[in-house]
Protein backbone atom coordinates (compact mmCIF):
# COMPACT_ATOMS: atom_id res chain seq x y z
CA UNK A 1 0.00 0.00 0.00
CA UNK A 2 2.85 2.16 0.77
CA UNK A 3 4.25 2.76 -2.95
CA UNK A 4 0.34 3.21 -4.10
CA UNK A 5 0.15 6.08 -1.64
CA UNK A 6 3.60 7.55 -2.67
CA UNK A 7 2.13 7.65 -5.88
CA UNK A 8 -1.17 9.62 -5.15
CA UNK A 9 0.60 11.85 -1.99
CA UNK A 10 4.05 13.28 -3.50
CA UNK A 11 4.62 14.48 0.07
CA UNK A 12 3.64 11.85 2.12
CA UNK A 13 5.49 10.71 5.23
CA UNK A 14 5.43 7.12 6.30
CA UNK A 15 6.53 5.30 9.85
CA UNK A 16 9.99 3.73 9.52
CA UNK A 17 10.52 1.10 9.27
CA UNK A 18 8.23 -0.72 6.41
CA UNK A 19 7.03 -2.78 8.86
CA UNK A 20 4.72 -0.61 9.95
CA UNK A 21 3.00 -0.59 6.89
CA UNK A 22 1.20 -3.80 8.06
CA UNK A 23 -1.06 -0.97 10.10
CA UNK A 24 -1.65 1.46 7.32
CA UNK A 25 -5.51 2.41 7.09
CA UNK A 26 -4.64 4.47 3.69
CA UNK A 27 -4.79 7.95 3.51
CA UNK A 28 -7.17 10.37 5.50
CA UNK A 29 -8.64 13.54 3.98
CA UNK A 30 -8.87 16.88 5.75
CA UNK A 31 -10.93 20.19 5.33
CA UNK A 32 -8.93 22.42 4.44
CA UNK A 33 -5.41 20.64 4.28
CA UNK A 34 -3.57 17.77 2.38
CA UNK A 35 -4.24 14.34 2.30
CA UNK A 36 -2.06 12.14 5.00
CA UNK A 37 -1.16 8.80 5.40
CA UNK A 38 -3.48 7.21 8.50
CA UNK A 39 -2.69 4.29 10.39
CA UNK A 40 -4.23 1.64 12.94
CA UNK A 41 -2.85 3.37 16.75
CA UNK A 42 -3.52 -0.31 17.76
CA UNK A 43 -1.81 -2.07 15.30
CA UNK A 44 1.08 0.16 15.32
CA UNK A 45 1.44 -0.38 19.49
CA UNK A 46 1.31 -4.27 18.61
CA UNK A 47 4.13 -3.53 16.21
CA UNK A 48 6.23 -2.00 18.79
CA UNK A 49 5.06 -4.83 21.21
CA UNK A 50 6.93 -7.13 19.25
CA UNK A 51 10.51 -6.08 20.15
CA UNK A 52 9.45 -4.55 23.51
CA UNK A 53 6.77 -5.14 26.82
CA UNK A 54 3.38 -3.72 25.53
CA UNK A 55 3.56 -0.75 28.35
CA UNK A 56 6.62 0.46 26.86
CA UNK A 57 5.32 0.30 23.68
CA UNK A 58 2.09 2.32 24.45
CA UNK A 59 4.53 4.73 26.24
CA UNK A 60 6.80 4.50 23.16
CA UNK A 61 4.25 5.69 20.51
CA UNK A 62 2.44 8.15 22.72
CA UNK A 63 5.87 9.99 23.25
CA UNK A 64 7.72 9.39 20.31
CA UNK A 65 5.13 8.97 17.37
CA UNK A 66 2.33 10.88 18.46
CA UNK A 67 4.35 13.47 19.75
CA UNK A 68 6.35 13.65 17.01
CA UNK A 69 4.95 16.59 14.35
CA UNK A 70 7.01 16.28 11.25
CA UNK A 71 4.77 19.44 9.51
CA UNK A 72 1.53 18.93 7.46
CA UNK A 73 2.13 16.02 6.65
CA UNK A 74 2.23 13.87 9.48
CA UNK A 75 0.62 11.10 9.45
CA UNK A 76 -2.52 10.50 11.55
CA UNK A 77 -3.56 7.46 14.08
CA UNK A 78 -6.90 5.87 14.05
CA UNK A 79 -8.43 4.05 17.36
CA UNK A 80 -10.12 1.39 15.58
CA UNK A 81 -10.77 -0.31 18.74
CA UNK A 82 -14.17 -0.35 19.91
CA UNK A 83 -15.23 2.45 22.51
CA UNK A 84 -15.95 1.49 25.87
Amino acid sequence: MRKQISYQLEEALFLEPSAFDEAILGVAHRCGMDPVVAYDRTRVIDILARDMPREDAEEFFEFNTIGAWMGDATPIFVDTRPAE
